[in-house]
């Protein structure tokens, strides 16, 4: 991939289920799910795992350097995608020290997988009884809204507040000059209602997200097709094939998938990147590197994220 590039995914949480803190964990890092995508003048969250705190603290560093008065500094402008609302892709969002300051402009856009509005969903799980404020204390200007697969989301240097449209055709949709297109799709294998997996489309360029899902016998045809042809998969490999078909706590049927399954998928999407993401808590580096050392002698494009790895298409 390219060295520098104006379209680039910066991985900051790469664990499933748990943080882990432990010396052994160290090379890829313990941080529950959080990717930063950046596009342009745009800065796109993918889930909000406790790997977004220290993206928070990154971000926030960026605006107080930006100039001595308060008032001269650049605001802080971001979209957070959440795939579902499972602890694991939320509990950092309370401590996204962004949300904090008055001038930032936070849209989030999700499914909550229930029959509450995802900000009423947000608000019941991570605020109020579990935190010492509540949701609408927030400083920011935050903005909450359901998203389903009948709509995308557009965001244009002309505005900085992203568009909601509705559409029927999704072979239609090309991004006009800088424009960054969100595609939603929702995936059911995964409980409680299933997860939304996002496409990122910028510059004739694209980003698969697909975390928390599991994979159907013969594939998750759907999910293959969504897919199709894209610069770089980011697929959920929370298992090895000996935890998921193991005899004393077999794993089928918990929502994920296994790393040969993410491999399958994207050899049949024919995909030109394939990342391994949401590692069990339980896999330390060693074990985690044997598993990417297997996979790269397969395909030298196919790798296991990392806290802190960057990549520019």
């Amino acid at each position: 991939m390219k060295k520098d590039s104006d379209f680039k995914v910066i991985f900051r949480g790469v664990r499933g289920s748990y943080p882990v803190a432990d010396k052994k964990f160290l090379n890829y890092g313990g941080n529950t799910s959080c990717i930063e995508v950046m596009a342009g003048n745009h800065r796109i969250i993918l889930d909000a795992g406790t790997g977004i705190i220290p993206l928070g603290d990154s971000i926030f560093k960026e605006h107080i350097s930006s100039a001595q008065n308060a008032s001269d500094r650049i605001p802080m402008n971001v979209t957070i995608l959440l795939s579902h609302i499972h602890q694991d892709h939320i509990q950092g969002l309370n401590f996204f020290k962004p949300i904090n300051v008055k001038t930032t402009k936070c849209n989030i856009f999700g499914y909550s997988g229930v029959s509450l509005e995802l900000d009423e969903a947000l608000s019941e799980v991570i605020f109020g009884k579990s935190f010492p404020i509540n949701l609408y204390d927030i400083t920011a200007d935050l903005t909450i809204s359901d998203i389903n697969e009948s709509e995308i989301i557009i965001l244009s240097d002309k505005s900085n507040e992203p568009i909601l449209k509705r559409i029927t055709d999704f072979n239609e949709i090309k991004p006009k000059n800088n424009e960054v297109i969100i595609i939603p799709v929702k995936l059911n294998s995964h409980p409680n209602f299933g997860v939304m997996c996002f496409k990122i489309l910028y510059k004739n360029k694209s980003i698969v997200y697909a975390t928390d899902t599991e994979c159907y016998s013969g594939g998750d045809k759907k999910l293959e097709l969504f897919a199709k042809g894209t610069d770089l998969l980011i697929h959920d490999s929370q298992y090895t094939n000996e935890d998921y078909l193991s005899v004393a706590i077999p794993k089928q049927g918990f929502g994920h998938s296994t790393f040969n399954m993410a491999f399958e998928t994207a050899q049949s999407a024919k995909v030109k990147h394939l990342a391994f993401f949401h590692f069990d808590p339980a896999y330390n580096d060693e074990k985690l590197s044997i598993i990417e050392n297997f996979y790269k002698n397969k395909n030298k494009n196919y790798f296991l994220a990392k806290e802190g790895l960057e990549i520019c298409l």
